[in-house]
């Protein structure tokens, strides 16, 4: 049996989903293996490091000035740069949300740190970022300079791009020697009713008005960016470009190839040969909904671990019987089923409620 889950956000990590559900399994007589698991989001460092990779730190700039620490998984040649643990949401202090005063530079830093290693790949797991800056930040760390029409140099972060008038590009770093990959299953483009501020800038604590002005701002930034000889709005409206607060979009612009998130590190993980002689496969995230099957992770489990019977194990539900009925798992369970408390925010609870499904699971199987 594989037990094989990604994080439960701002509850549990990957390894923590694992380890409760490979306690309850044990407990019922099952013998698990356990495959913590990421999709270019938070834990995507953490999976490259359970597929042998190493941790190093950067230093790069905080949201409130002091640098901090940022992990990065190298193992001689890639480099995994994870926008979660670099400048997301988990970097800002707790009950906080800078929408406007965010931004990506940290990334372009993390970037730059790499390069004296000898990276010949850089991977950008774009997921869980605090920032709707369009990935402006990330380019002014590797050298592009942003100014007003007054010729005042910017800062670049989300309240700041709709002011950008100009940018030189002439000192920006050469990536081209490099392999460049941006892991995301986002397809949202970067502007408008499906564009990064519209669709997560309020995951973010922007409200209606901070959107309208982060969206405004995003596609002042695209403007500038195609009157300097950037292909920059057709890279905007590519499938992926508002992923990361936009982040996708500049990745593009600077050479970067979407993959989908998921199954690059199920394939990173060896996950098809991990499932090998499998009879099970427990797999889940924090919540299960439609955006589930536009390609998240449990959902690519379910494909490519076919025909081994899969169960998904979720913090939550969000879908019809007959959504359910079409899944593919076998059996989904929910934590919010199991309990009337709220178990996001509460760690014990839903451990002790997961090795309770692992010990069901075990049962029936």
């Amino acid at each position: 049996m594989l037990v094989a889950p990604d994080k439960y956000k701002g509850c549990l990590t990957a390894a923590d989903v694992g380890r409760h559900l490979a306690d309850g399994l044990a407990a019922g007589g099952m013998r698990p293996r356990v495959l913590p698991l990421a999709d270019g989001g938070d834990g995507s460092v953490d999976a490259a490091l359970s597929a042998g990779f190493r941790l190093r730190r950067v230093a790069v700039r905080g949201h409130d000035g002091p640098d901090h620490a940022a992990p990065v998984a190298f193992d001689g040649r890639t480099a995994v740069i994870e926008v979660a643990a670099t400048c997301g949401m988990r970097t800002l202090p707790p009950g906080v949300s800078a929408p406007l005063e965010s931004s990506t530079y940290a990334v372009g830093q993390a970037i730059l740190a790499t390069l004296g290693w000898g990276v010949q790949r850089i991977v950008l797991a774009l997921g869980g970022s605090a920032s709707t800056d369009g990935g402006a930040g990330m380019l002014a760390a590797l050298g592009a300079v942003f100014t007003d029409d007054r010729g005042r140099r910017i800062d670049p972060c989300g309240g700041t791009v709709g002011d950008i008038a100009h940018v030189d590009l002439s000192a920006s770093a050469d990536l081209s020697h490099l392999d460049l990959l941006a892991a995301t299953d986002v397809t949202h483009v970067l502007t408008g009713a499906q564009g990064a501020a519209a669709v997560y800038g309020p995951q973010k604590g922007a409200t209606e008005r901070e959107v309208r002005l982060l969206d405004a701002g995003l596609e002042n930034l695209v403007t500038v960016l195609d009157r300097a000889g950037l292909d920059a709005r057709r890279a905007a409206a590519t499938p992926g470009a508002g992923s990361a607060g936009g982040l996708g979009f500049a990745a593009l612009l600077i050479g970067a190839d979407p993959v989908p998130g998921a199954d690059f590190f199920l394939d990173l993980l060896r996950f098809d040969e991990q499932v090998i002689g499998a009879s099970l496969v427990v797999t889940g995230e924090g919540r299960l909904d439609t955006q589930t099957f536009a390609g998240k992770l449990p959902t690519a489990i379910s494909r490519r671990s076919a025909p081994v019977p899969v169960v998904a194990v979720v913090g939550a539900r969000d879908l019809t019987d007959t959504d359910l009925a079409a899944s593919g798992f076998r059996a989904v369970y929910a934590l919010t089923d199991l309990s009337d408390q709220d178990t996001r925010s509460d760690p014990v609870l839903a451990g002790r409620l997961l090795e309770h499904v692992g010990r069901h699971i075990a049962h029936q199987s």
